[in-house]
């Protein structure tokens, strides 16, 4: 036996242990242990029936992704060769299901041929949420037991199910009460009694749901549009398809060759990579994981607008008081209001309880003074995006703010380090930039400043993860991360818009490679007036900025975007669907007259090549700069905050793809096209594909 698993015989009934912390996974330290259990009970004659258990907490949480392309990957035995024990042992094996089985977690369990659960377990196949499938025989297994609809469902979606659920769809054949151990000995001796033979589910077959053609057809259609740009979710229907139409052994071996090209695949190593990259925001190299941090036992909000609603629900979310200020009593009750509607609607669609929106509504006070912030642990400033206002509110929380309570500001691009001089206490004022709706991104930019103490940025970034966020550092710099290379983004949009395409070509090009919304339609969503102002003061700060003034000629008119049923698009409000608009079209044809622009027809290729790599091109600036810790960081930023396609990686892993040398070739030859002053490659790009290395290396 291997150290990460233990072998004990009671009664008559073989006990392996797994015991490969944190989860039991699969890896190759423990996979040993399994198979060498399994053996010496199928060859003592004194064993009945054989228990395979892991802790209260975890029986599995599948195979360690670690491995993957790796040679440890490889180490014998492999989980197939210990499902093909599993099916050759003549005596009844049960899985004892703990907190949760999930991946190969479960395709282990599936391998027993009994399977027993604490009511609190989880089980499911999430491999899709990676890229992959299961590949140890979960989708010729999974659907012999569920049936195919069910079998498609848990795996394309990657949710797992709880006890009860499983023991409804016959995945669970007992729920155990008490101890899980005891209860799986019990469940043993029953099938020892009545002499049950072992119950192979590679010997069953399939329910499929009326003609398994129609069935299959349906299923392909529909995941194929829910899946956009994954390929997994439709390999999981390949397979199930061929646990339908084929003996088990090819069905297992078709499941095989399509896992493999999986985890060879692009998308996967993207998925893997973002798995990583979130669990490392949180490692800053000067910032030990053992400093103390302040407590957060309540907060308050200055501003009750659509952001300062946001930031206050995902606060009340995590079960955090808060006492929300505006300056004038109608515009706290339209912002109160607002909330309301919006828990509301999540009970409505029966994604919350009553008695829970009740609760978390219980937990919000509100005020129009700003002497109610006093008592609070964090103070996060959500007022108007403009520096005298924000420097305002901090000089008068500096005098009513309690000593070591955190003031925060929710700014898009403006300098903290200035926001935190007009204070006393500059140590403790730090950035948190939300992302709208605040309740419901993902992202939270926390801005460093140049006097942040290092307890203040560790406690905002446990906050962070404590409201469900994915945290992420930056420096002080105008944009910060993501709205600072989302500038590069924008002014290549409206660039190619000079040279002849329209926004909706422009548009479809960057959601056809799989962003969620074209950079026009995210302009129309955020807002074109903050762009236009941003655009106005970057002139008056830089005379050389270069950028198109179409769009000005857009916000000119008021068409501010969704707000105002008018953009780059014309909105049929409340219907926020684009349409293009004629006037846009006229307006861009007498710009380019007037410039002298001479049109051309640009490829969607290029399209996309020219604002991706403007992303990039900015994010080597700020890796260099220090702004960003490290690439990982800067793709969650665009991964979780900007609509980045995740199987594609973020834009760092997209480019580190591509090949660093190839990205900067597109470059250079951008920069003898129009506007080419602006693709001045980053040193660090070069260095990098100079040298043949890669970002995330």
């Amino acid at each position: 036996m291997s150290e990460a698993a233990s072998y004990s015989v009671r009664d008559g009934i073989a006990v392996i242990t797994m015991n490969n912390p944190p989860v039991n996974g699969l890896g190759s330290v423990l996979r040993p242990g399994i198979m060498d259990g399994i053996r010496k009970a199928g060859s003592d004659p004194a064993v009945q029936a054989v228990v395979i258990i892991g802790s209260a907490k975890a029986f599995s949480g599948g195979a360690d992704i670690r491995e993957f392309n790796t040679p440890k990957m490889g180490v014998p035995p492999s989980l197939p060769e210990i499902n093909d024990a599993q099916d050759e042992c003549v005596k009844p094996l049960i899985a004892a299901i703990g907190g949760f089985a999930l991946g190969g977690g479960l395709e282990l369990a599936l391998g027993c041929h009994y399977r027993v659960a604490l009511p609190k377990s989880q089980l499911g196949l999430p491999e899709v949420k990676l890229g992959l499938l299961p590949g140890s025989g979960g989708t010729q297994r999974l659907p012999r037991v569920v049936g195919a609809a069910q079998a498609v469902q848990m795996m394309t979606t990657g949710n797992p199910v709880p006890a009860e659920k499983a023991l409804s769809l016959g995945l669970v054949d007992e729920i155990v009460q008490g101890d899980l151990l005891e209860g799986a000995l019990s469940f043993a001796k029953k099938l020892i009694e009545q002499k049950k033979s072992p119950k192979r589910i590679r010997d069953m077959t399939v329910k499929v749901d009326g003609d398994p053609k129609a069935f299959f057809d349906k299923a392909r259609a529909e995941v194929g549009k829910a899946s956009r740009g994954f390929p997994a979710p439709l390999e999981i229907v390949a397979c199930v398809e061929a646990a339908v139409g084929k003996p088990f052994d090819e069905g297992r071996k078709e499941e095989r060759h399509r896992f493999q090209s999986l985890v060879e695949g692009n998308e996967s190593k993207a998925l893997r990579h973002m798995f990583f990259a979130e669990r490392q925001t949180t490692k800053i190299p000067d910032v030990p994981d053992d400093t103390p941090v302040r407590p957060i036992r309540s907060a308050a909000v200055i501003g009750a607008g659509t952001m300062g609603g946001g930031i206050t629900m995902s606060l009340v979310n995590a079960g955090i008081p808060v006492t929300i200020i505006e300056a004038k009593q109608d515009a706290l009750e339209r912002g109160l209001g607002t909330i309301k509607k919006n828990y509301a609607s999540t009970v409505s669609k029966g994604r919350l309880q009553q008695e829970e929106m009740d609760k978390r509504i219980s937990l919000i006070k509100s005020s129009i003074h700003l002497d109610d912030a006093k008592d609070a642990d964090i103070v996060i400033e959500a007022v108007f995006e403009r520096m005298d206002v924000k420097q305002d509110i901090f000089r008068k929380l500096d005098a009513i703010a309690k000593p070591g309570a955190i003031l925060a500001t929710n700014t898009s691009t403006l300098d903290v380090n200035a926001i935190a001089d007009v204070t006393k206490r500059p140590q403790d004022v730090i950035g948190t930039h939300f992302f709208s709706p605040a309740n419901v991104m993902r992202l939270l930019e926390v801005v460093r400043g140049a006097k942040t103490a290092k307890d203040v940025l560790a406690t905002t970034m446990k906050l962070g993860k404590q409201i469900k966020k994915v945290p992420v550092v930056s420096g002080v710099c105008d944009g910060f991360i993501g709205n600072r290379m989302v500038e590069k983004y924008g002014q290549q949009s409206l660039f190619l818009i000079d040279e002849g395409c329209s926004p909706q070509q422009v548009d479809g090009a960057a959601y056809k490679w799989g962003m969620a919304m074209g950079p026009l339609a995210m302009g129309d969503m955020a807002g074109l007036d903050i762009g236009w102002e941003i655009r106005k003061r970057r002139t008056i700060e830089r005379p050389d900025f270069i950028y198109s003034k179409v769009g000005d000629r857009i916000a000119e008119l008021g068409r501010f975007g969704q707000k105002t049923g008018k953009g780059w698009y014309r909105y049929d409000l409340p219907n926020r669907t684009p349409i293009p608009d004629p006037e846009v079209e006229k307006i861009i044809s007498e710009y380019r007259k007037e410039k002298n622009i001479k049109t051309r027809s640009i490829s969607d290729d290029e399209i996309v090549e020219r604002l991706i790599y403007a992303l990039v091109n900015e994010a080597a600036y700020i890796l260099e700069e220090g702004i960003a810790l490290r690439a990982s960081d800067i793709d969650m930023v665009y991964l979780t905050g900007y609509g980045f396609p995740a199987y594609r990686g973020g834009p760092m892993f997209y480019a580190d793809a591509v090949g660093l040398k190839n990205v900067l070739n597109s470059m250079q030859r951008f920069q003898s096209g129009y506007q080419g002053a602006v693709w001045k490659p980053a040193p660090l790009l070069v260095k990098l594909a100079n040298e043949g290395r890669k970002f995330n290396d």
